[in-house]
């Protein structure tokens, strides 16, 4: 999934945004630990990762960090919604990935 959003994104998902690196995490603790020591414009979590889904991680993150960024969450169907929706993420795509409405709303979260 890693590798699809970030092939998907590429260097420019906008004429006003570009992407100048990616950090991937593989585990939730890193995950929590990069968002509250790193300076990240916007995260991307899968909302479908094991054993901990990226919807968990984004509901502590925005109820942990003060300045959380803003937060795109992949889940596994378009019903997963509502759960998305208890996650408090900023955005919600589900798959199969649209590249074009993954690079629209990676543009949308990164300019807030």
């Amino acid at each position: 999934m890693r590798d699809a959003v970030r092939v998907g994104v590429g260097e420019r998902p906008a004429d006003d945004v570009v992407v100048e690196r990616w950090m991937e995490c593989a585990t939730p603790e890193v995950t929590l630990l990069e968002a509250q020591t790193g300076d990240y414009d916007l995260l991307v979590l899968d909302g479908e990762s094991q054993p901990y889904g990226g919807m968990g991680v984004c509901r502590q993150l925005k109820n942990e960090l003060f300045d959380c960024p803003p937060v795109l969450v992949l889940t596994g169907r378009p019903g997963d919604g509502w759960l998305a929706t208890w996650s408090q993420a900023d955005a919600v795509l589900s798959r199969p990935l649209d590249e074009a409405r993954l690079t629209a709303a990676i543009a949308d979260l990164a300019r807030r």
